[in-house]
């Protein structure tokens, strides 16, 4: 046989003298076959160069993976609908192998909302999970349930303090607090600043941005130490308060000119910040939200930090399916992404 032919596994068959069921047991590990049958197979293999078709293989096995992914129910055009689309990109792969992917859904300002759909997903048994971790307590103690069942899992977007994980996608929290308050200030003599801040849930368990906020304090006692760091929590769920909070913190601190918020909600300051302009006023944002986007344009927003949050779920699935499919391990655990700085100059070609 030329050596670039391609061997089958009845290749074998006729080399051997065994029977296809047989040969297929030793090829595909399917039951006990003898000593003698199971060294006879492998040595035609390696002389004829067999090479196994994997994908084949995993098609016509009757084991199915389950790949569950843990996110926050996603309002449409938020940050978490820009997660799940890429689920969306990873599907067609994993089901070609046989593999199935299941959305795990919890509110994300309710640690019982959380709780619950933990206790869901771990009654689904899944092969795997991807984990979006906003509650520290309630995920280490998931991540634990997922080892003690020898479950693989995936960060995304932030990662906690954690040893058994299989990898992490998403950017640099500490990293990408430094770079904003770099944008913010440029390293310049600023006087103060006003950090927009999430109110969450009620007992402050979900703080997602801690290592971000950590990173942008280090930059400024680093490089801007008088600067003035001022604190306002808002809520995405009641957005008529908004302009009243800020009316009520600028009356008390009208020397305040820039503002910097740590997750993707810079659009909700928006309307309060084009009914007040000021001239030379910086803020920084992140995320490339539409409503985000639009107000870079409009020049409301100075500069948004982007990542790609559909791509970090995609290759975290793909870890997972590589995994438990292939057996093979990520190349890097933590997979760092790239942190894109948008201005109104160069969003038109981000």
């Amino acid at each position: 046989m030329a050596k670039n032919e391609t061997v089958t596994l009845m290749d074998i068959v006729r080399r051997t003298g065994l029977s296809k069921g047989t040969v297929d047991r030793v090829l595909h590990n399917r039951g006990e076959v003898s000593r003698k049958s199971y060294d006879k197979v492998m040595r035609a293999a390696e002389e004829l160069g067999y090479k196994p078709n994997v994908y084949a293989s995993l098609l016509a096995s009757p084991r199915r993976i389950v790949i569950a992914v843990l996110l926050p129910y996603q309002a449409p055009d938020s940050f978490w609908a820009l997660s799940a689309s890429g689920i969306e990109r990873a599907r067609e792969s994993v089901e070609g192998l046989g593999g199935t992917i299941v959305k795990v859904e919890y509110d994300q300002y309710s640690m019982d909302s959380f709780r619950e759909a933990c206790g869901r997903l771990l009654e689904m048994e899944p092969s795997g999970v991807v984990i979006a971790p906003l509650f520290k307590h309630e995920t280490s103690l998931l991540a634990e349930e997922l080892r003690a069942k020898e479950i693989p899992y995936v960060y995304i977007d932030s990662k906690p303090d954690d040893d058994g994980y299989l990898a992490y996608f998403g950017m640099p929290m500490y990293d990408s607090g430094y770079l904003c308050a770099d944008q913010l200030t440029g390293g310049q003599d600023v006087g103060s600043a006003l950090v927009i801040r999430i109110r969450r849930d009620k007992l402050r368990q979900s703080d997602p941005t801690v290592n971000r906020r950590a990173g942008f304090l280090d930059y400024l006692a680093e490089h801007v130490p008088a600067c003035t760091v001022h604190s306002v929590f808002i809520d995405p769920n009641e957005p008529e308060r908004i302009d009243g909070t800020l009316d009520g913190f600028f009356a008390a601190h009208p020397e305040v000119r820039d503002i910097a918020m740590f997750n993707s909600r810079i659009h909700l300051i928006v309307p309060w910040l084009e009914a007040h302009p000021r001239p030379g006023r910086r803020v920084v944002g992140f995320d490339n939200l539409a409503a985000n986007i639009a107000a870079l344009r409009r020049g409301t927003v100075s500069a948004l930090i982007a990542q790609h949050p559909d791509e970090q779920v995609r290759l975290a699935i793909d870890a997972l399916a590589d995994i438990l499919l292939l057996k093979r391990a990520p190349a890097r655990r933590d997979n760092f992404m790239h942190m894109d700085i948008l201005t109104r100059y160069n969003v038109e070609y981000y």
